[in-house]
Formats: structure tokens, C-alpha cells, sequence
């Protein structure tokens, strides 16, 4: 039995190694464990006798006829030793009978198990179990023993690494959000400048407009009441094309109003979406955020793309004003860029498309809905919608299962999807719903819902 036992010792000595370099993903198989195994007839006085040479040896796993049947540790084993007439009642015997005495639940967990898992496998036992070593199973009917001590250690490891991330991950959202509002100050004070002009402008068009008329009656007037017309009167209308000139100016000043007017509705909205919120929410007009949010992407829909708006009849809506306009800009923008990119391909490959005569849409309703209450005894709660649908190609099933994982996930994403940034604005700073749906060769549907308070 003693030359059994040391064969299992040499083998031991191979299999302790030391740690690898620990990430977030690591799994047992990376941690040091120990391949110590015997028959369970050993008796227990030799078994002890290394037990004593290896004081870092946890327990051993116990065989019988070559196969696994359980695991004993070295506590488990030292608490009978330890009792009174323990060594003269249990030396000679095997580790078979100590084992029917200690039988205890124990924890089997594959190699392939991250560590942060196996950890929250190992706080879930019973108090008196948390110090027992794991038995990791790494192939058919081969175990190794694992201390919960290294798998404490390298759960420590870890979560310094997470912290670690998150730490660096929030100061980067720090200097991000702080160069955001910077940002957002320097055009906020670039479009002021900008609307003054245009402000002088628009104001004096009125007057400018009306100083016309009032010129061109009064030549009208002249040229009425003048018994002989002067000769260098009628050259100087020939040049000037006096005719056209007087049918072209109204529209001429027509065009400068509405310049005028789209570049201070484009500035304005510039103006809103830059919008540095406040504190506290602030009772925000929904159409007036999306209105803004669709006039600032219409320079890249070119006509292409037809926005269908289904507006209802909304109260203002509690809300940080500039993080919805970012939710509403991502959204879009992302279904104008899957809409334009597949009218391209459309263009190139129109044999393939599906139908090459249908117009790309986007389609926006707004309206206030009920939702049923989760307590029987309140009444529905009342929400309002903004839904946004367009007739693209959809999303493929491995797309939409990683992007709702991205929605419910805890983990630390390198780079944050506009979809997850979304989602995570609309219910963790509103407490709002966001729903996405999306079906291939019809369309995608995103329903934003924010409470009425």
C-alpha cells in the first residue's frame, strides 16, 4: 500500500503548477489543483503519514476499483482523528469507514466552469461546507482537487481586474461626459451667435418686404401720371430689366424668408439637442424633440426616404430633455443608415431585391397608452409611446439574441452599442420601457414607453 501511496504522491508533485494570467473569463481549469488519488481500503494510519510530509494537500479523492466514488478532506479527516481514542478507534482502519462516517455533499463542478461562477457555487453551501475543497472533474472518470483557497484567491484576482475596469471605465465616461458638455456649451454659444444675425434678418424681411411694395407702387404711380416718358427713363428699365424685376423680387424675398426660416429652425434644434440638462427632469414637448431630431438627419435622407409622422395628442413628459434627443438620434440614425445602405444594394442588385419599387419609410406614432397594473388592487398605469417602425430588411435572429443579451448583460462591453446606450437611458434614467422587434425582409420596430407621473 505504501508503494501505491508514493505513485500517487510523484504524481501529485506534476500536477501542481502556478497561476496563469487571470481575466474576467477565466475557468478552473487555469487554477493549480492537485491529482492526489487512492483506493478507499488505504489505511488511514498511512494515509495520514502524508498527509503530515504535504501540509498543502486539501483532501484526497477516493477510488474504488479504479473509479470515482467520493472525496474526503484533510479536515474532515483530522476532525476524527482529533476526538478522544479518535487514533486508536480509526488508525488501523481504512479510509472506507472514516468515509461512511463523513459523508458530506460535494461540490462536482466541470473544468470548463468560469471561476466567478464556481465562486458563487462555493458560497451557496452550507456554512459548515465552505471550507471544503471542489472536486473538478477534467475528463471520463478523471478528478482533481481544487483548495478553496486558490479558488479564493484567484476570485479575488479577478474582481481587483473588475474593479479595476470599471474603475477606468468610469473615468472614462467622466472625461467623456465632461467633454460632452463642453461641447455642448461651445455650440450652444455658437448657435446663439449664430441666431442673432438671423434674428436680424427674419426681423427686418417684414419691413424689407413692405418697403418694396410701397417703392413699387409709387414707380406704378409715376409711370401713370406722367403725360411724356423720358427716353433715359425707358433705356435704364431696358437695362435693368425693369418687367422682370418687379415679377422676380417677391420671389426673391420669398426665398430669403425661408432660408431664413430653415436656418433658425435647424439652429434651434441644434440648439435643443445640445441641451445641458439639468438636475431634475424637466416637463419636455415629445414632438418638439423629435421634430428637432428629424430636421437635423433630413440632410442625409436627401429624398430618399419617406418619415411618416403619426403624432397623438401628448402632455409634456417629465424627462431629461438632451438625453432623449440622444436616444432619438441613435435610433434613427441607425435605421437611416440600414435604410440608405440597403437602397444602395437595391440599386446596384435590383434583380435581388425583394421590392424594388417600394419607397424606404420610417414611420413615427405617438400616443398615450394603459398598461395593466402588477398589483390587482391599482389601477393601470399610463404611458406614453413613441414608436418607431421602417420597412428595412430586419435583423437576423443571432443579431437580436446579442442584442437584447447587450440589454439585460452585467458585463463590461469594450464599446457601447447606441442600442444599449439607448435602453439603458430610457429605463434606468426615466424608468421607461424599450421594446425591440424585428423581423427579416419586413421591418424593425423600437417602442419607447415613459411614464406619466
Amino acid at each position: 500500500m505504501s508503494q501505491e501511496l508514493n505513485s500517487q504522491i510523484s504524481s501529485l508533485l506534476l500536477s501542481v503548477g502556478s497561476n496563469h494570467a487571470l481575466n474576467l473569463e477565466s475557468n478552473l481549469q487555469e487554477l493549480p489543483m492537485y491529482t492526489f488519488e487512492v483506493e478507499i481500503g488505504c489505511i488511514v494510519q498511512e494515509f495520514a503519514k502524508f498527509l503530515d510530509q504535504y501540509p498543502l494537500l486539501p483532501g484526497v479523492i477516493l477510488l474504488e476499483h479504479g473509479r470515482y466514488i467520493g472525496m474526503i478532506s484533510r479536515r474532515r479527516l483530522l476532525e476524527f482523528l482529533i476526538r478522544p481514542y479518535g487514533q486508536e478507534i480509526f488508525f488501523k482502519e481504512s479510509l472506507r469507514v472514516i468515509y461512511s462516517y463523513a459523508r458530506v455533499e460535494i461540490l462536482l463542478l466541470p473544468e470548463t466552469t468560469p471561476i466567478l461562477t464556481a465562486m458563487q457555487h462555493s458560497l451557496q453551501r452550507s456554512p459548515e461546507l465552505l471550507a471544503e475543497p471542489i472536486v473538478v472533474q477534467t475528463a471520463d472518470n478523471t478528478y482533481k482537487l481544487l483548495a478553496i483557497e486558490a479558488l479564493n484567491f484567484a476570485a479575488w484576482q479577478i474582481q481587483t481586474i473588475a474593479n479595476q475596469i470599471r474603475y477606468e471605465s468610469s473615468q472614462a465616461k467622466m472625461i467623456q461626459n465632461d467633454k460632452m458638455a463642453n461641447l455642448g456649451r461651445l455650440v450652444d454659444g455658437v448657435v446663439h451667435e449664430i441666431l442673432d444675425p438671423v434674428s436680424f434678418i427674419w426681423g427686418n424681411l417684414t419691413y424689407v418686404t413692405s418697403y418694396t411694395q410701397d417703392l413699387l407702387k409709387l414707380i406704378n404711380a409715376y409711370d401713370q401720371n406722367l403725360t411724356h416718358s423720358s427716353t433715359e427713363i425707358n433705356t435704364l428699365k431696358s437695362e435693368i430689366e425693369f418687367d422682370f424685376l418687379e415679377q422676380d423680387l417677391s420671389s426673391t424675398l420669398n426665398s430669403i424668408r425661408s432660408g431664413a426660416e430653415r436656418l433658425k429652425k435647424l439652429v434651434t434644434s441644434l440648439q435643443n439637442f445640445c441641451h445641458i440638462d439639468e438636475v431634475h427632469p424637466k416637463p419636455v414637448d415629445l414632438h418638439a424633440c423629435l421634430d428637432s431630431t428629424i430636421l437635423l438627419i433630413n440632410t442625409r435622407i436627401k429624398g430618399e426616404i419617406e418619415i411618416i409622422k403619426n403624432y397623438g395628442n401628448l402632455p409634456p413628459v417629465y424627462c431629461f430633455m438632451s438625453q432623449l434627443n440622444q436616444v432619438f438620434i441613435n435610433i434613427l440614425s441607425q435605421t437611416v443608415n440600414v435604410l440608405l445602405n440597403t437602397s444602395l444594394s437595391s440599386n446596384q442588385y435590383n434583380s435581388h431585391s425583394l421590392n424594388p419599387q417600394q419607397k424606404s419609410r420610417i414611420e413615427i406614432t405617438t400616443q398615450v397608452v394603459s398598461q395593466p397594473a402588477t398589483n390587482s388592487h391599482a389601477s393601470d398605469s399610463r404611458w406614453v409611446s413613441i414608436r418607431i417602425t421602417d420597412n428595412g430588411p430586419g435583423i437576423s435572429p443571432e443579431l437580436q439574441k446579442r442584442i437584447l443579451e447587450s440589454f439585460s448583460s452585467e458585463k463590461m462591453a469594450d464599446k457601447e452599442t447606441s442600442l444599449g446606450m439607448s435602453y439603458r437611458i430610457i429605463t434606468s434614467k426615466h424608468g421607461g420601457k424599450f421594446h425591440f422587434r424585428s423581423q427579416l425582409n419586413i421591418g424593425t420596430d423600437i417602442e419607447i414607453l415613459l411614464p406619466l407621473v
